[in-house]
């Protein structure tokens, strides 16, 4: 038996299925592009239209916010002028208030000096007539001391004259020469009130050893109680000179070098082995010619 072998296809048969597919493939392609296109356009007129709606609202809400700044640039400007009226009211005011007060102040200070000056003018003559008051006191409480000192001064010079002239004025025993003697305290004081000597007072007893009296030096040799009579030695300008047998109340008179009067020594009293008496030398010392 023959078995049946099919003839071998030609090229012209094999291309046709792959040209179908070929147009079927890019008929599916373009299919496939029209329909990505068109879905395209109408997302991107669904973008302008949406764009379109944001740039109105866009352009809304900008002309509001413009119009929003714009009306408070203008509520800051009128509250900016607000605020500098105020300010210079506020200014004024206080320059008003600045100037009562300056004035208040001032009218206050007049019245404190016022015040002042019054009550300093009332003290001061206050003072004035405390001090009239105590000078008139005081002078006349002085006029009465004036006149008490005047009326002691009379009677001490009364006194005093009186006692100098109660002084014994008695010879010495140089040329002749006599002086004011006193024979008790109280007319020694009243020598030495007239102040005309020097005056040295001295209670010597009897020893081996002179004692200084002024610038010179006494030593007693003997002393008669009972006659009241004396013996003593005295060192002046280193030279020595016995006085003997001299009774009281009598003065004893010699010279030193320095003096132009002589010194007197006066004893008023005698008792044991002790006399009692003074030394009186001159003022000035000036070496005698």
């Amino acid at each position: 038996m023959n078995e049946y072998t099919p003839a071998p296809a030609s090229g012209s048969d094999v291309k046709v299925p792959i040209l179908i597919g070929a147009v079927v493939a890019l008929l599916g392609a373009n299919i496939y592009l029209y329909t990505q296109i068109d879905q395209l356009k109408g997302d991107l007129s669904d973008f302008r239209k949406n764009m379109v709606t944001e740039v109105a609202g866009l352009k809304e809400s900008s002309a509001v916010s413009t119009q929003t700044a714009r009306r408070s640039l203008t509520s800051l400007k009128d509250e900016l002028e607000a605020a500098r009226r105020q300010q210079y009211v506020a200014v004024g005011q206080a320059r008003v208030e600045a100037q009562k007060h300056a004035e208040e102040l001032s009218r206050r200070v007049q019245l404190e000096q016022s015040r002042q000056t019054e009550a300093v003018k009332t003290e001061l003559t206050a003072a004035v007539s405390n001090v009239e008051k105590a000078a008139t006191t005081r002078i006349g409480e002085v006029s009465t001391n004036v006149d008490a000192v005047k009326t002691e001064f009379a009677t001490a010079k009364s006194e005093l004259d009186k006692t100098i002239n109660d002084l014994k004025r008695v010879r010495g025993d140089l040329d002749g020469t006599s002086s004011l003697v006193a024979t008790n305290g109280k007319e020694l004081d009243t020598l030495k009130r007239l102040g005309e000597r020097n005056y040295f007072e001295f209670n010597l007893g009897k020893s081996k050893e002179p004692k200084r009296v002024g610038n010179i030096a006494l030593t007693l040799k003997k002393a008669d109680q009972k006659r009241n009579r004396f013996t003593i030695e005295l060192v002046a300008d280193d030279k020595k000179v016995e006085k003997k047998d001299r009774n009281i109340n009598e003065p004893i008179q010699f010279y030193v070098s320095n003096a132009r009067q002589p010194y007197e020594i006066v004893v008023n009293e005698v008792r044991k082995d002790q006399i009692v008496g003074y030394l009186a030398s001159p003022k000035v010392q000036t070496t005698r010619n």
